[in-house]
């Protein structure tokens, strides 16, 4: 079992100790897609790492001392230096460790992912939304409001005219952006995606990606995942271990 699998900390656990010399250390959840953003660029970037998950249902005490806010992720270096928001660990990661880039050099291409990921940014606040109410309310407005901002990513990626939404080959638009097109067929929300071609293509492509299959979850483990995690169990984070 990879740590990235192993059982999460949760209250009444010890402190892990520093983290090793040559290592970065990563504070998970198994199901987060904000986590899972962090973990396909450490693969992709060959940095050396080690995982701790947290339960986010029983949280350890001393979490709140490592995250501000008590959310994952967050990374911390062997000076003990803590960075947290998964996009600034995903830059900084990127920028502090030597290797092929995944953020291009070009200013102006830089500033197109970033727009990009602009696009893109309604996109976990709605499908948080359409969890929550899920068997509570009418979610024909979120699907709607999911619809147009697919289809704003559907025409970005056809005026590129590339497989992926930095060019050809996968690069970091396309993992930060990836977590929540996983999240689709277990939620049931595939059909706000059945009005984009080019999106379902860039979506086929990137599943055949090593490093995003190295991190794929099977459809019925996030639906397991989170019955349990609205029901505010504190097994949700360690389901399936």
């Amino acid at each position: 079992m990879s740590a990235a699998s192993a059982r999460s900390l949760g209250k009444g656990s010890a402190p892990p100790g520093p983290v090793p010399n040559g290592k970065i250390r990563l504070y998970s959840m198994r199901f987060c897609p904000y986590a899972q953003r962090i973990l396909l660029v450490l693969q992709a970037r060959g940095i050396g790492h080690e995982v701790i998950n947290i339960n986010l249902k029983n949280k350890p005490e001393w979490f709140f001392t490592k995250s501000p806010l008590g959310l994952v992720p967050v990374l911390e270096t062997s000076q003990g230096q803590l960075i947290y928001e998964s996009n600034i660990i995903c830059e900084y990661l990127d920028e502090a460790f030597p290797g092929k880039k995944l953020l291009p050099e070009d200013p102006y291409e830089k500033a197109c992912q970033k727009m990009t990921l602009e696009l893109f940014s309604k996109v976990p606040s709605l499908i948080i939304s359409f969890v929550r109410g899920q068997n509570k309310e009418d979610c024909s407005g979120l699907k709607e409001e999911l619809r147009k901002a697919f289809s704003k990513l559907d025409e970005a990626l056809i005026n590129k005219k590339t497989t992926f939404f930095g060019g050809n080959s996968i690069s970091m638009i396309d993992y930060l952006i990836w977590p929540w097109f996983e999240r689709l067929e277990p939620l049931e929300l595939t059909e706000c995606i059945s009005h984009t071609p080019k999106l379902k293509l860039w979506m086929t492509a990137t599943r055949k990606d090593p490093i995003v299959t190295t991190f794929f979850i099977d459809p019925k483990s996030y639906r397991s995942f989170f019955n349990l995690y609205l029901q505010n169990s504190i097994e949700a984070c360690d389901y399936g271990l």
